[in-house]
């Protein structure tokens, strides 16, 4: 199995920065989650600079320790998982990236690996979702973020970091009546700009409603919705409000803490989650690094459910053949 390098034994310091500080290997023997950076930012609308999110948010996941006390599990006592590097990504040209993205995460899902994605911009969950329509058909999705992005175009242009939600509705990527989308927040152009995912067949909860309804109820409805549909979850660091994550390129005021976007996580345990993005971590804004170490926290949050969904699947096993 493939684990972390002990931090108690090789300083922090020491060594090439990998998510965690796990293996850097192209491997898809004895693995059940791989860390894939995707770092494309050429269709971001404002900030550029989502391309260095992911070697940014390795260079902090160094202070991440195997133990989760806060889900009272050891994680490489159940799963194994590698730093699988980088998508070689084309700047300038999402169409032929998505290719790329397509191509990598192929063979991994075929063997049921679960991919944990960095971008970027969000404009590659487009890509992400096609690889996994390959594997599952319309999937499911959780999505975390202060803006829709079911916009139709930027510009003239169709495939953008605001578009990409559209496009998966529209190439049926996604099972519409068992997706939801969390955190909706700030200005907007008009009223259409929530209403139209409303209208492709998204479930929307504002910010505003959740503040209202309260995180328990938030999470209810995750669960009644997503069912037992293989999900996806896609998690822009822009759901977090700026005070808690500076570093990312349309940060909107009003969002969660950084305790609560750890709690969204956790919050997903019990779905069949087949693969997470988290994308638009941008350093070059991250006063204090703390976006970068938020986002660490978050992916190791899903580590974490991977952990448990092993740990559930070998007690159930154990628990047959003692019954058998």
């Amino acid at each position: 199995m493939y684990k972390p390098k002990d931090s108690s034994q090789s300083p922090r310091f020491c060594g090439v920065r990998t998510f965690m500080r796990l293996e850097q290997i192209k491997t898809t023997d004895d693995v059940d989650f791989v860390i894939v950076g995707v770092p494309f930012d050429t269709a971001a609308s404002n900030r550029t600079g989502q391309r260095y999110g992911p070697q940014h948010i390795r260079n902090f996941s160094v202070l991440l320790r195997p133990y989760n006390p806060d889900m009272d599990i050891d994680i490489f006592a159940y799963c194994s998982g590698v730093d699988y590097g980088d998508i070689d990504v084309i700047p300038g040209n999402a169409l032929r990236t998505y290719d790329r993205i397509v191509e990598e995460l192929r063979p991994l899902l075929k063997k049921d690996i679960i991919p944990i994605l960095m971008g970027g911009d969000h404009s590659i969950t487009l890509g992400h979702l096609r690889a996994f329509y390959e594997r599952f058909g319309p999937i499911a999705l959780v999505h975390f973020d202060s803006h829709s992005d079911t916009w139709d175009h930027y510009y003239g242009e169709k495939y953008m970091h605001g578009t990409p939600f559209r496009r998966a509705v529209e190439e049926g990527l996604l099972d519409v009546d068992h997706s939801i989308q969390i955190g909706m927040r700030g200005p907007l152009y008009s009223a259409d700009d929530i209403e139209d995912a409303r209208q492709l067949g998204f479930e929307v909860i504002p910010m505003q409603e959740i503040r209202q309804i309260g995180f328990v109820e938030v999470m209810r409805r995750i669960h009644q919705r997503i069912g037992d549909k293989p999900v996806f979850v896609s998690y822009d660091i822009d759901f977090v409000d700026p005070a808690f994550a500076p570093g990312t390129g349309t940060p909107e005021v009003g969002g969660p803490t950084s305790y609560e976007a750890l709690e969204y996580v956790r919050g997903l345990d019990g779905l069949n989650i087949v693969g997470f993005d988290l994308v638009e971590v941008l350093p070059a804004y991250d006063n204090g690094e703390v976006t970068a170490l938020l986002a660490s926290a978050i992916m190791y949050e899903m580590i974490t459910l991977v952990a448990l969904k092993k740990k559930r699947s070998q007690t159930n096993n154990l628990s047959t053949t003692t019954t058998s």
